[in-house]
């Protein structure tokens, strides 16, 4: 179909280029909105609600239909924080794929790195050495508390709760501490590589961790008495953004939101990866479905996640943390340094002089990378917001063919409409926040 037939020219100016035919498009979706209003009622009333709106939870823009104070209906627009990570990745090696995964959705960083190495490694079927198992299921599990802390913290400030939002984010700094000890970074680690991790725990990970988990319960029960049996914070999610199981299902919503519907529905259980069947741990649920029920979800996972670290840490035992195969593990023996983590200075000194052999091998596998027999392979976790799925093709090559994210906050977030209209303006910040959505991954 022409752009003519689709009414494209008349929002979008076109010239050609060297490189193809390029569009500039306008936004012209207002008047068209306003005018898809009923004209019965002069009552009604288009509001736009984001994108630059601190209680939207990000980049979003809802356009909501209002009849006084009630919101008659609500349509979320998104791609204001689109990134073509997806489209990057088959321009990189199956390596760099690890770094613009873990862009997308940046307050779950382990878990994008993870199910996409995941998929890599059912790709060319290899198994990862146990105690990387355990490293990736210790940060995870580090990685969803934080990323619940900045859920209560943001839904906090966004109800007027500015208290939590100072604690949350006081508490997710000791884990960041712990992420940069381990690999360099605080965010956007790309830690977790095919065939295992870049590198060991340092010598007082665990005991940082050991730390903080001794620390994190304290820092939970200060949250249950600012918020819990606070008056306003109750009359601000109790009954508030309702969906109930049948809803969640139809709407493919998964992770706390469906489970504070009642349904037990976690992948670590389910569906095991990474040796999750191994750990005692338990799948918080609530009946209430509504903004309320998922704050407590949120708390109770965090105090479930924190039994599987402890688990973890009894599980470590001495061992490789990258398969053995030089011909997938990346060659360097990776070292922290003043500027974060990179090539050792004994790798250094055996490939610039003492191995010509070595040098080439690293050369070739760092540029060219290494080849993945032609496939295509789904693999699926349980990440803070709900499953995350990969779905990634290989043509046999040194690059992905393709990999898309089944991102569950781009799926969650059509949850909206639902859970806000018939409600009141002030409902749908706190049915949003409740959603916990983080537009990179939604847009990535």
């Amino acid at each position: 179909m022409t752009t003519t037939e689709h009414g494209a020219d008349a929002y979008a100016a076109e010239r050609d280029t060297t490189e193809g035919r390029v569009y500039t498009v306008t936004g012209g979706d207002w008047d068209e909105l306003v005018a898809s209003v009923d004209p019965v009622s002069e009552e009604r009333l288009i509001v736009n609600l984001g994108p630059q709106h601190p209680s939207t939870h990000g980049v979003l823009r809802l356009v909501c239909e209002l009849e006084g104070e009630t919101v008659r209906s609500v349509r979320p627009i998104v791609g204001y924080l689109h990134t073509g990570i997806e489209k990057n990745m088959e321009y990189r090696t199956w390596v760099q794929g690890t770094t613009f995964v873990t862009r997308a959705d940046y307050l779950a960083p382990i878990f994008n790195e993870t199910a996409y190495c995941l998929a890599v490694e059912k790709l060319l079927d290899v198994e990862v050495p146990r105690r990387a198992n355990v490293i990736r299921v210790i940060m995870m599990e580090l990685n969803r508390i934080s990323s619940h802390l900045v859920a209560l913290a943001t839904t906090g400030m966004e109800l007027g709760a500015l208290s939590m939002m100072i604690y949350g984010f006081r508490d997710r700094e000791k884990i960041l501490d712990i992420f940069e000890a381990v690999c360099g970074l605080r965010m956007n680690m790309a830690y977790v590589r095919p065939g295992g991790v870049a590198q060991d725990l340092p010598a007082d990970g665990v005991r940082m961790i050991r730390e903080f988990v001794e620390y994190m319960p304290k820092g939970l029960d200060d949250y249950e008495g600012l918020l819990t049996g606070n008056a306003i914070w109750q009359e601000r999610t109790q009954g508030v953004g309702y969906l109930d199981v049948s809803g969640c299902l139809a709407l493919g919503v998964t992770g706390p939101v469906l489970r504070s519907a009642g349904l037990p529905w976690d992948l670590r259980k389910t569906m095991p990866y990474c040796g999750y069947e191994e750990y005692d741990f338990e799948v918080p649920t609530h009946n209430g479905a509504d903004a309320w029920a998922r704050y407590l979800v949120r708390l109770e996972e965090i105090r479930q996640s924190l039994r599987i670290i402890e688990q973890g840490l009894e599980k470590l035992e001495p061992g490789p943390v990258m398969v053995e195969d030089k011909k997938i593990a990346w060659p360097a023996q990776l070292a922290l340094g003043g500027d974060g983590m990179g090539n050792s200075l004994n790798h250094i000194r055996h490939i610039m002089s003492q191995s010509m052999e070595a040098l080439i091998h690293h050369f070739k596998l760092v540029t060219e990378g290494f080849r993945v027999p032609a496939g295509q392979v789904y693999t699926a976790i349980e990440a803070p917001r709900g499953e995350l799925g990969i779905h990634a093709v290989s043509d046999g090559g040194t690059r992905p063919f393709r990999v898309h994210l089944r991102e569950p906050s781009f799926v969650n977030l059509q949850a909206i409409p639902a859970l806000a209209e018939g409600g009141l303006l002030a409902d749908v910040i706190a049915g949003g926040a409740s959603l916990d959505p983080v537009m990179g991954g939604c847009d990535r």
